[in-house]
């Protein structure tokens, strides 16, 4: 790709980048949020047309370029947001527009579903091939967009924030899987915030930033801090400039005793003080977001019950927990957390309209004055509160999801993969961000795949097991010991293998 420029309205994306990947390498593309990454992918994808430049694949440019054109050519790629289709069966997902055919030219679903069987079995992972795609996780959901690219066995492989909800063994089974394309001769194409992936997992790098080339360079000659500077446009130490959490918290502001929903969690004992962020570990499916639903009114408490500040309450309903003073950062922000059409404006207030509404009509200038305080404190790129969500990048449109609930300042505050999509310095912010609330007195439940995540934030963490509570770790205890002699980097790493040992027992002691 050369000199590839793109315009939205009077937005300049990206201004003369170039972006070149060799067969047989993995290439990390980074950047911020709204740097121009997805922009430069789906350019090469041929969803977007460029304003100028130039493409080759394999040393040749395209006659014509567009989507099938740039399939044809062994392009297969992995969306930031997902490309499926929720009405369909997992199979028929993974092979639409290549479905098996049979001898009188009509589609074979018998041998599309046991190709598909036979795709999650190299994967490692068991979903029915058969079931509905709504009714998956969005971790499962993810897993089935992975292995649909991966299915195409292209040529070039482009893969955006393929990671954001899996879980540490499941990026052990990606990572595999590209080891094998690598050595097959593919050419990988990687975008992550996650710098403990990119680190591990990538050949080469090359970072933009405000849609503009900044370096192409060896991971070799790279280091974490120069790739963060480069990335930020400033020095950084990262999570060593979160403040750990104290010690003492305050008295128990919510509790569940026996906690079971309709299948996960199952009969758990919880309790979250004032002042605590408690985090969840866990593997794909092992109901760290049924509980997060369960809490929210979104599924059925089956057995046991909930107490805020000593009191038993029955939360059948989201209003029920809003009312209780609960909110939930979900999972899947685009299904269950934006109004895509809206303004970032409009997001924000909709869970507070009550407070900023007279006589039924909404206030303008209160509506602006919330709006904009959460657009400054999680630096929300947008042109203006009135910028419709949809043209914002992935990045942007969680932290509409996050400002939007802490407009409701809630006293119980759930956070389903908060930082998934998000860049580096986009995640020190919301990590600080969950730290000053929790030191506000609130109590947080953070479940998050990243480990470095909820090293950084957390007072304790969880790991959760077939839906039950298998484990309960201080957050300290993971440290090594006489941890004065490590900098901070080696502690980190030291408590991450600490938290993935304990995440894989706990599977193990259940399994």
């Amino acid at each position: 790709m050369t000199g590839i420029s793109k315009s939205f309205g009077g937005v300049r994306a990206l201004d003369h980048v170039d972006f070149s990947v060799r067969y047989g390498e993995i290439h990390a593309l980074l950047g911020e949020n709204g740097a121009g990454k997805s922009t430069l992918l789906k350019i090469l994808r041929g969803v977007l047309p460029s304003d100028s430049g130039t493409i080759e694949i394999g040393g040749q440019p395209l006659p014509e370029y567009n989507a099938d054109a740039v399939r044809r050519a062994g392009v297969a790629m992995i969306f930031q947001e997902m490309s499926l289709i929720p009405t369909l069966t997992v199979a028929q997902n993974i092979f639409l527009n290549r479905e098996p055919r049979g001898r009188l030219g009509l589609v074979d679903d018998g041998q599309t579903v046991r190709a598909t069987r036979k795709l999650f079995d190299e994967f490692g992972v068991d979903i029915d091939p058969e079931s509905p795609l709504a009714e998956l996780s969005a971790g499962q959901r993810q897993v089935t967009e992975i292995v649909k690219a991966l299915s195409q066995r292209g040529r070039v492989l482009v893969l955006d924030e393929p990671t954001s909800a899996l879980s540490a063994s499941e990026v052990d089974r990606l990572f595999g899987f590209l080891h094998r394309l690598r050595r097959d001769g593919v050419a990988i194409i990687y975008v992550s915030h996650r710098m403990d992936e990119i680190m591990r997992i990538a050949d080469r790098a090359t970072i933009i930033r405000d849609g503009r080339h900044v370096v192409t360079a060896p991971l070799s000659e790279l280091s974490l801090e120069e790739i963060i500077e480069y990335i930020i446009g400033r020095a950084a130490r990262g999570f060593a400039d979160v403040e750990p959490g104290a010690e003492a918290t305050g008295d128990a502001l919510i509790e569940l005793r026996g906690a079971s929903g309709p299948a996960k969690p199952r009969n758990v004992d919880l309790v979250i003080h004032r002042g605590e962020v408690l985090g969840v570990a866990g593997l794909l499916g092992s109901g760290r977001s049924s509980l997060a639903r369960l809490l929210f009114g979104m599924e059925p408490l089956v057995s046991g019950h909930i107490r805020i500040s000593g009191d038993r309450v029955k939360i059948e309903t989201p209003r029920d927990a809003i009312a209780a003073g609960i909110a939930l950062i979900p999972e899947d922000r685009l299904v269950q957390g934006l109004v895509t059409q809206h303004s970032v404006g409009d997001n924000i207030t909709l869970p507070v309209l009550d407070r900023i509404s007279r006589y039924s009509w909404v206030s303008d200038s209160d509506a602006a004055k919330v709006s904009g305080e959460q657009i400054s404190q999680l630096r929300i790129k947008a042109e203006s509160a009135e910028t419709t969500v949809n043209t914002l990048s992935g990045g942007n449109q969680q932290k509409v999801v996050v400002a939007k609930w802490l407009a409701t300042t809630p006293s119980v505050l759930v956070l389903d993969e908060p930082t998934a999509g998000i860049d580096i310095g986009s995640k020190y912010e919301i990590v600080g961000v969950i730290r000053e609330l929790a030191r506000a007195g609130r109590a947080i439940l953070l479940i998050s795949s990243e480990m470095s995540v909820l090293l950084a934030a957390c007072d304790r963490i969880v790991v959760m097991s077939s839906g039950r509570i298998v484990r309960e770790i201080p957050r300290r205890r993971l440290d090594p010991p006489s941890a004065e002699i490590f900098d901070v980097g080696e502690r980190l790493r030291y408590a991450e293998r600490q938290l993935l040992l304990a995440i894989q027992a706990g599977a193990a002691a259940t399994a």
